[in-house]
């Protein structure tokens, strides 16, 4: 595996305006994107080593479920259609033409083709290889205590703040499909302010533009640092006057559309590949999960203020093709020897990766709503990429 080359010197554009969005779990996308996720937990619940590739799509009155899988355990349709339904209720989608007791649920889930489990599976005379070529990013910046940017943590805060007191019956009058998006002025590199702030939330019949406006508010400033607010005319809440139809009913949702709204809100390169419905031995998501906690650890470790790593792999071949580090000329250390100390500190092969951060389990439904990183570690090993055990070992090699 080669590592990374010293990187060209990049442009110092340092006063600029970055922008950011979410999505919230009611969008449609994003209810997709939970309900292959919480497929996924139930497969790997039955047997650890499961395999799947699960794609939704949803519309008016209408789920429908593809791909393949390979378990240990049967699951059967009316396991999987349950699964699913409970998904929908947990979002709160009652509506009458999206409602979880009534939708229609189709399942065409499939056996995996044996073709690709010869490809990939370990065998006397090789370890397991990537379930497919493709290449991974991951990034960590100082601009928030969670090490992401900032625009895009602040874009997820809001609506995971409006959907808890949705859920807790505080804003009823507020329905499960809503967007943000936050801009933020940047000032010699480092964020200062918001410049704007747009927000989109389906409401009932019964309340206006003004009665919105009035129930988000307090949660934008609630989220914004102190003095970061916009202009009063700067706040875009519902702009379109009226969001009474959302969720599938409003737009058709589809697994894997809001891969920037599930990494770095386009404040790093992204490698193409969606999350949501894989398994772990799936290097779009496996690797992600990998270079995201590397990157952390880099830059928690005091070796930059913003680092970005890429892997890239090859269908059947265990070991990564290559590693790249950039630290965008904020580095401590040169990025050839933090490439060297990466690669004695975690075995980044696809069996390597899942290994390390305890992947086979089922933990995944949760990440499928407000990003898959910039959480905290859980005591299940949910968000286990997010720990920074790698720091000291790091420092050990690097000093």
């Amino acid at each position: 595996m080669k590592s990374a080359l010293k990187p060209i010197s990049e442009p110092a554009l340092s006063n600029y305006i970055f922008t950011s969005e979410s999505v919230s779990e009611g969008h449609p996308d994003k209810l997709c994107d939970q309900i292959s996720d919480a497929l996924v937990d139930t497969f790997l619940a039955a047997d650890p080593y499961a395999r799947t590739a699960i794609e939704t799509v949803a519309t008016t009155n209408y789920v429908g479920l593809i791909g393949e899988v390979r378990c240990a355990k049967d699951i059967s349709k009316e396991q999987i259609e349950q699964v699913a339904r409970e998904t929908i209720k947990k979002v709160g989608y009652e509506q009458e033409d999206f409602h979880w007791k009534t939708a229609q649920i189709d399942c065409r889930i499939h056996a995996q083709s044996a073709d690709i489990a010869m490809g990939v599976d370990a065998g006397t005379d090789k370890d397991e290889g990537a379930g497919d070529q493709g290449i991974m990013f991951g990034y960590a910046c100082t601009e928030t205590e969670e090490l992401m940017p900032a625009a895009l943590h602040y874009s997820h805060e809001i609506l995971r703040l409006l959907a808890e007191d949705r859920h807790k019956g505080v804003l009823n009058k507020l329905g499960p499909d809503a967007k943000s998006q936050v801009s933020l002025e940047y000032v010699n590199g480092k964020p200062v302010r918001a410049t704007s702030v747009v927000l989109s939330t389906q409401h009932s019949e019964d309340v206006n533009q003004k009665d919105v406006r009035d129930m988000v508010l307090p949660y934008i400033m609630k989220v914004l640092p102190p003095g970061w607010m916009p202009a009063p005319d700067e706040l875009y809440i519902n702009p379109t006057g009226r969001f009474v139809i959302g969720g599938p009913v409003g737009d058709s949702g589809l697994t894997g559309r809001k891969i920037i709204v599930d990494t770095y809100g386009g404040s790093a390169p992204h490698g193409g590949g969606a999350f949501s419905g894989k398994d772990p031995t799936k290097v779009d998501r496996s690797a992600a999960y990998a270079a995201r906690y590397v990157a952390k650890n880099i830059v928690a470790a005091g070796y930059a203020e913003k680092c970005t790593l890429q892997l890239s792999y090859a269908i059947g071949v265990s070991k990564p093709i290559s590693l790249y580090v950039n630290t965008h000329n904020t580095g401590t250390v040169d990025e050839n020897a933090i490439a060297a100390a990466i690669n004695k500190v975690i075995n980044l092969s696809p069996r390597g990766i899942r290994e390390h951060l305890k992947l086979n389990r089922p933990i995944y439904g949760r990440t499928a709503s407000y990003g898959h990183f910039g959480r905290k570690p859980e005591a299940d090993g949910g968000f286990s990429w997010e720990k920074l055990d790698l720091v000291k070992p790091l420092q050990d090699i690097l000093g």
